[in-house]
């Protein structure tokens, strides 16, 4: 009985730690979009706005899309050269591994240069307390002198804790950056969402 009681708080353990990835989606949202970057309405007179997001479960990728809506900016899905298992607990070993090992996943479509954009709105699940790794992957790969970086994050724990770590990680990896109040909210919460993009002037302009 006591070894079934420890099992369980185990799982439930591990399911709060890795919170962001969700269950019922699959990783098959690594993403239903293509390795392109997704045009915004904006994009005829050159938009200066990306939304750039990496999500497993497919939540990050839903708050990506309507902050997309409402900013007009382009809109970039992360993806790893090497998928991430659509398996919930290899998944989560996976990113454990990553993390323990201070190891930076290769991305399969990543920019050139970000010379485009002024505003980089960069969104993602919290993984073992803090952002995925590849987001770390992403940030590095440029320098970010001059912009200006919103993170947005969604988990299902919501602890504040792990979203000011991941506020650090991001400060970390962005260098040069001016890295922005970030954005916790629920996917869904679009009241919340919008409220922080006006209150950073980030609103699509009629």
């Amino acid at each position: 009985m006591l070894r079934h009681v420890c099992l369980l708080m185990l799982v439930l353990v591990t399911g709060i730690i890795f919170a962001g990835c969700g269950t019922s989606q699959s990783a098959a949202s690594q993403e239903d979009t293509s390795h392109e970057i997704v045009l915004g309405s904006q994009s005829v007179k050159a938009s200066k706005t990306l939304i750039v997001y990496f999500s497993w479960s497919g939540n990050s990728a839903e708050m990506a899309k309507y902050i997309q809506e409402q900013t007009g900016g382009d809109l970039l899905a992360l993806q790893p050269l090497e998928p991430y298992p659509s398996d919930y607990d290899a998944c989560v070993k996976v990113a454990k591994d990553e993390v323990d090992g201070n190891i930076l996943p290769k991305i399969a479509n990543l920019p050139n240069d970000m010379a485009q954009y002024d505003t980089i709105l960069v969104g993602y699940p919290i993984w073992w307390h803090t952002a995925p790794m590849i987001i770390g992957t992403f940030l590095s790969h440029y320098d970010w002198s001059g912009k200006d970086i919103y993170p947005f994050v969604q988990s299902a724990a919501m602890s504040q804790e792990h979203f000011d770590n991941s506020m650090e990680f991001v400060k970390k990896y962005a260098r040069n950056a001016n890295v922005h109040d970030g954005l916790y909210a629920k996917s869904a919460n679009h009241a919340k969402i919008q409220q922080w993009l006006k209150e950073n002037s980030l609103l699509q302009k009629n």
